[in-house]
């Protein structure tokens, strides 16, 4: 049998990993594989292809379709850079809040639901409950759709998803779709005095960018309709984050790369987005060739995360409904595994502790009040799925 933890001790021991994104996360997933272990879960890994992080899911319950999973990410975003007050691997509790990095997101929610594994075991479950913790998510989402795609073979089916990304606790039917994807150009190098005969890459990697900043500024005066009006901001967005190129001021620049994404609402596709800068890209590819063939245009797509849509009756969204009481209509622009599991035909909502707005931040915290919200809510789960056969009942 395992130790026992409150949510918060195994919040706690959550944190100290630092799984920062860059790092590997298997001593946080031999952990909590060990832990599910001592309670007669079995656990499933599924390895990135360095090896050095893994995805994990279980089950809990009887060997059944029909029963709930509750999905949360082990990585956390970097805190070098950031003026933390505190050390971000350790929760401090001040003024009814808990600080530390991963607090929020999403360790918390993790924690959460770990803690109460115990409680699961011991409860006459008619549904089972599956527990799913992918790694890489903030890089794009890259461990969930293998993990996923390895719970639909080999477990269940479950009725319902619950991700419990922070939501300050409100039902979540839609997130944006992502896109990211990096931009290397090759250019030609001359003396500046003759760039006539040479190719800029930089300058090429600013019409490109200008490319996107238009047609931003064409998104951002257009009219929404339906669910994209309930976004913030209501249109899609394409944006440069990083750029790199050049070695002189009197060189043409060789070389240039820059990072994107493109967020849109549901009703687009960022792989429509992403194809028509492609085709952008290659008219002004085509006018480097006529200058020095050697030259060109590289695009590189890191990752795809596609929208949450919101579901028509859906049965996630129903069983959130009934066990927070609320019935508001809620709508996110960050991105979540979400639509990897609907688009694997699972029902899905976002809910879970905490604010969006502490995300990433120094100082990063979930309130104890948000907590223990987050904790009545699985509890509650649990306990519904020990007296009713079905969801929605």
């Amino acid at each position: 049998m395992s130790n026992k933890f409150t949510a918060l001790q195994m919040m706690e021991k959550l944190i100290a990993f630092p799984t920062v994104s860059s790092r590997s996360n298997l001593e946080l997933v031999e952990f909590v594989r060990k832990y599910l272990a001592g309670y007669g879960v079995k656990s499933h890994l599924v390895y990135d292809k360095s090896g050095t992080k893994a995805n994990l899911y279980a089950h809990i319950g009887p060997d059944i379709e029909g029963g709930v999973i509750f999905s949360g990410h082990t990585d956390v975003v970097p805190v070098e850079g950031q003026n933390w007050d505190t050390d971000p691997f350790l929760v401090v509790e001040k003024n009814g809040k808990y600080f530390g990095r991963g607090t929020c997101d999403m360790k918390g929610f993790n924690a959460i639901v770990l803690s109460l594994v115990p409680q699961m075991v011991k409860a006459d479950l008619k549904r089972p409950i599956q527990i799913a913790l992918s790694c890489d998510e903030e890089i794009g989402c890259l461990g969930a759709p293998h993990m996923i795609s390895q719970m639909r073979e080999t477990l269940p089916r479950a009725s319902v998803v619950v991700v419990g990304e922070p939501s300050m606790m409100k039902v979540v039917t839609g997130h944006k779709g992502s896109m990211g994807f990096t931009t290397n150009i090759r250019g030609l190098e001359v003396h500046s005095s003759l760039m006539h005969k040479g190719v800029s890459a930089v300058m090429v990697g600013a019409r490109l960018i200008e490319w996107l900043r238009c047609r931003f500024e064409e998104n951002k005066a257009g009219t929404p309709n339906g669910v994209d009006s309930m976004f913030e901001p209501p249109f899609t967005t394409l944006h440069v984050g990083t750029i790199k190129g050049g070695s002189a001021t009197n060189i043409t620049a060789r070389d240039c790369s820059f990072s994107c994404d493109i967020r849109c609402p549901p009703s687009q596709n960022p792989e429509d987005w992403f194809r028509r800068y492609r085709d952008f890209a290659e008219q002004v590819e085509a006018q480097m060739h006529e200058i020095s063939p050697e030259t060109g245009i590289e695009i590189v797509a890191r990752d795809m995360i596609p929208a949450l849509c919101p579901e028509e009756n859906g049965s996630a969204e129903t069983l959130a409904r009934q066990i927070t009481g609320d019935n508001g209509t809620h709508v996110v622009s960050y991105s979540t595994e979400a639509g990897q599991f609907q688009r694997k035909n699972y029902s899905v909502v976002v809910c879970g502790p905490g604010s969006i707005e502490q995300a990433h931040q120094p100082n990063e915290y979930i309130t104890r009040e948000q907590f223990q919200s987050g904790t009545e809510f699985v509890r509650r789960i649990i306990t519904k799925l020990s007296h009713h056969k079905l969801i929605g009942d």
